[in-house]
């Protein structure tokens, strides 16, 4: 419930502030507002006015932000965000024929999306609002029904539902291979290794699960994405360590080949995490239970420590 309406601001003095503050200038700001100069500076002189600071100061012929404006700035990004959000949600749709998914960038362009059109074929008349997201955040706060994680099945204010466990094995494209002897596992400890920049023991642990050291498996490239991880071993920079299902295409094209058929399993899972307050949702359940239908992996969820 509102309690004082007359301290919410118009949407308009907010956008005037935000483009002013993005282009140094009222006139600037006036042009993509489509606005005349002495129009946004009214706005914001009554934004100033309602919030009792000072937003901008006048340097020469450029207008900078205040201290209260620079800390005033970023909330007003925000409020913008989920005010052009909310307004995308209401025109897709009903919340009975709409999900809004969160989802790791890599897991849902190379997993999810693929298979997606067999749970819309099943679904008709649904329809999917799907974001990149690598870690946690209040699901609740920017109005997701679910979220797909990977990690300890841990998530402020919501439950985790188990999807599946996570096996990698180490790949290499034909090209890197081509003249180099690569025998047994301790070959590969001489690089170069590709790296998930998250996963900085990947290597050593995969190394030890062979019966090796694996102390001096740390060098190598880093990236902070699988994608790129993907990409720079089709490239030909090194041995990757990747989860199967995320190479699937590689593979059957050949830019990538499996090294040695000696899979590991990581200690993290994927999980399905679902808001406290939206459990009972019938469309994110429906989505829980297609997803993991779909998996290839052990669904056995890891046994509590």
């Amino acid at each position: 419930m509102i309690s004082n309406r007359r301290l919410i601001p118009d949407i308009e003095k907010l956008q005037a502030f935000e483009c002013a503050a993005r282009h140094g200038s009222f006139t600037q700001a006036a042009g993509e507002l489509s606005l005349t100069q002495s129009a946004v500076s009214r706005q914001i002189k009554e934004l100033e006015a309602q919030l009792g600071v000072l937003l901008f100061e006048r340097v020469r012929q450029r207008v900078v932000l205040s201290g209260a404006g620079q800390r005033f700035l970023p909330e007003v990004r925000r409020l913008l965000t989920d005010t052009e959000e909310t307004m995308l949600r209401a025109m897709t749709g009903s919340q009975a024929t709409s999900l809004s998914l969160a989802t790791l960038p890599t897991f849902g362009s190379r997993w999810l999306v693929p298979r997606l059109p067999d749970f819309l074929a099943d679904n008709p008349g649904v329809l999917v609002n799907m974001a990149s997201r690598s870690a946690p955040f209040d699901l609740e706060e920017q109005a997701f029904d679910a979220a797909i994680h990977y990690g300890k099945p841990v998530w402020a204010n919501a439950r985790c539902r188990y999807i599946c466990r996570e096996i990698i094995l180490p790949v290499a494209s034909p090209g890197f291979l081509a003249g180099r002897s690569v025998e047994s596992p301790a070959d590969l400890a001489a690089g170069p290794l590709l790296h998930l920049a998250t996963r900085p023991k990947a290597w050593v642990n995969w190394f030890q699960s062979t019966g090796m050291d694996g102390g001096g498996a740390y060098h190598g490239h880093r990236f902070d994405q699988f994608t790129m991880v993907i990409e720079a071993a089709a490239a030909g920079l090194g041995f990757a360590l990747l989860p199967r299902y995320l190479i699937e295409t590689e593979l059957d094209e050949g830019q990538l080949q499996v090294v040695f058929d000696l899979p590991m399993t990581t200690e993290n899972s994927y999980y399905f995490v679902m808001p406290e307050g939206k459990l009972e949702h019938p469309l994110a359940n429906r989505f829980y239970d297609w997803i993991a239908s779909k998996v290839s992996t052990p669904t056995e969820p890891p046994s509590a420590a």
